[in-house]
């Protein structure tokens, strides 16, 4: 099959012809039909020793496909079924995995890459059907959507709330939607450019903040008072702190950025306002049917943040373009 695989930090993706992967007995085979670029790909690729990525390796853990083949003790699936893949992959046996939480399996959890390619493999639990009136595109979405959806989730956020949302990238912009889909009193969004501005208004966001040395006074204006809630969706050393000052008195930051280097804060600052700090990462399977199930929806529609498609011969230019700030947001690959 046709692929994209990792060669080495400051090398682009590199198209090829590996093995067709050949499914176990509890693993089913799907057609990928479109796989997103997420940001936590662009850092695997600049840091691979901390993500474990080795040289030929294929990533991609944004998507969906058809299954072609199914696996000996696989039920409940069966070719031709229309699937959106979840990339956590656990044991399958203990209680978290039971609870339908492959996060924190017991027994330790594997992130499955390998949706730059045709065809991908995966564990039949991983995969959850499409509704019929969910196209197959679409559901490659459900995966930053429900990384989005378990932050929100973890705030605590109540209806009324005012939210602010740091960083106006794809993880950011699914907040943005899932805050005002439950209820929150504002939604504003923060971001260096305003290049997503837009997006972000047709996702629910009430005001558009562009970073700057009077940002806090413009943000508290746009938000009516401070924020109860700031949610970090950037991942840069100092952005935590900043959250800080940004959010009211007793209220909470909650962290989804990915930071692979060494963080700080001003923890008297922090311990003064009595702040929150609540850690976010992936999300559990009934989030994830949550999040395939807003794909059907009207007002504030998800499908926003997708800005274009490309072929997999197109990705790697895409890919490159992507480590640099664009009007581009979430872009899908199509394989085939």
């Amino acid at each position: 099959m046709k692929a994209l695989v990792f060669d080495a930090p400051g090398q682009p993706l590199r198209e090829t012809v590996v093995p067709d992967p050949t499914p176990a007995a509890d693993e089913v085979l799907i057609s990928v039909c479109r796989c997103g670029i997420c940001g936590s790909d662009l850092h695997m690729t600049e840091d691979p020793a901390t993500f474990a990525l080795n040289a030929g390796d294929v990533i991609g853990h944004e998507f969906s496909g058809e299954v072609l083949e199914v696996g000996r003790d696989v039920s409940g699936l069966r070719p031709g079924d229309l699937v959106a893949a979840a990339p956590l992959r656990g044991c399958g046996h203990c209680t978290p995995c039971r609870q339908g939480d492959p996060a924190w399996c017991e027994n330790g959890m594997t992130l499955i890459g390998g949706g730059y390619a045709e065809y991908a493999a995966l564990a039949a639990r991983q995969l959850r059907k499409l509704p019929v009136d969910i196209s197959l595109a679409d559901g490659a979405l459900a995966e930053p959507l429900a990384v989005a959806l378990h932050g929100v989730l973890r705030s605590g956020m109540k209806p009324g709330d005012r939210v602010l949302v740091v960083g106006a990238g794809a993880i950011g912009l699914a907040v943005v939607y899932w805050a005002r889909r439950m209820g929150a009193g504002c939604v504003v969004a923060a971001d260096l450019h305003d290049h997503q501005q837009g997006r972000a208004m047709d996702l629910g966001a009430t005001g558009f903040v562009v970073s700057g040395p009077d940002g806090p006074t413009r943000i508290a204006e746009a938000c009516g008072g401070a924020p109860d809630i700031v949610f970090e969706c950037v991942g840069k050393v100092g952005l935590i702190d900043h959250c800080i000052d940004l959010v009211r008195p007793r209220g909470t930051v909650c962290v989804l950025g990915l930071c692979t280097g060494t963080d700080r804060l001003d923890s008297f600052r922090a311990i003064s306002k009595e702040v929150n700090v609540i850690m976010s990462v992936f999300f559990n399977m009934h989030e994830f049917a949550t999040a395939i199930d807003a794909l059907d929806t009207g007002r504030y529609a998800p499908q926003h943040l997708v800005s274009g498609t490309v072929s997999l011969q197109q990705a790697p230019a895409a890919f490159e373009a992507l480590k640099n700030r664009t009007t581009e947001c979430k872009v899908l690959i199509a394989p085939r």
